[in-house]
């Protein structure tokens, strides 16, 4: 349950549109519900602006629906991260309206549009054919935060950040060649960045990079 929901909850009370048993009834499981295999936050999207996201590895599909379709009572847009297609499917018999992004394995239910919000730009260019991302430089200019996916040497957050004003998202990916270490060489260059407005997520952390941009595309959005 976030802010507007509460809020409408509260000004329906207040207008006599409910009753108090009603309103306490729809605030009985803030701020988490217990399903015995996991204790959904329903207080998440209050306290940090987005709904919490299930981390699927570790559950089963059954377990998973079951947790997506609580927080669907309650929130838009809600990630089911590191998906399988079992995962997906199960999504689907339940019936639950979702789009499933294979190549990313999220599958997001109740998907609502940002549209409106801004540009958050998200792209994986390495610096050795750097032509290739002046050519859509422009984007870059437009965007109001830019999520920079890299590996090997993790040099590209160092040289988007030299060339916008705007704030730049680090994401150190474990793939690469010779001695990138898992991700740890990326994540080491990309920490001593030399370029300023530069942030740094966990190696792989997509997700968290994601909800940071998100974060910072919201408080734009508000200030404008």
């Amino acid at each position: 349950m976030d802010r507007e929901a509460i809020r409408a909850l509260l000004e329906d009370l207040r207008a006599g549109r409910v009753d108090v048993d009603t309103a306490v009834g729809k605030l009985r499981d803030l701020p988490f519900e217990d399903l015995g295999f996991a204790k959904v936050d329903h207080h998440r999207a209050l306290r940090g602006g987005a709904p919490e996201a299930v981390f699927c590895p570790g559950k089963t599909p059954a377990q998973v629906v079951a947790i997506v379709e609580r927080l669907a009572g309650h929130h838009t847009n809600i990630l089911a991260t590191r998906a399988d297609r079992s995962v997906a499917d199960a999504v689907a018999t339940a019936g639950l309206p979702h789009v499933y992004h294979a190549e990313a394995r999220l599958v997001i239910v109740r998907p609502e549009s940002g549209a409106g919000l801004g540009l958050i730009a998200v792209y994986d260019c390495g610096v050795a054919g750097l032509h290739r991302l002046l050519a859509h430089y422009h984007l870059l200019t437009e965007a109001n935060v830019l999520v920079v996916v890299a590996g090997m040497e993790g040099a590209l957050p160092s040289v988007v950040g030299g060339l916008v004003d705007r704030p730049v998202i680090a994401v150190p990916t474990s793939i690469g060649y010779g001695a990138s270490f898992g991700g740890i060489a990326a994540l080491l260059a990309m920490l001593n960045s030399c370029a300023p407005g530069v942030s740094v997520v966990n190696i792989d952390n997509g997700y968290g990079a994601a909800h940071q941009a998100s974060q910072i595309n919201h408080l734009i959005a508000k200030v404008r």
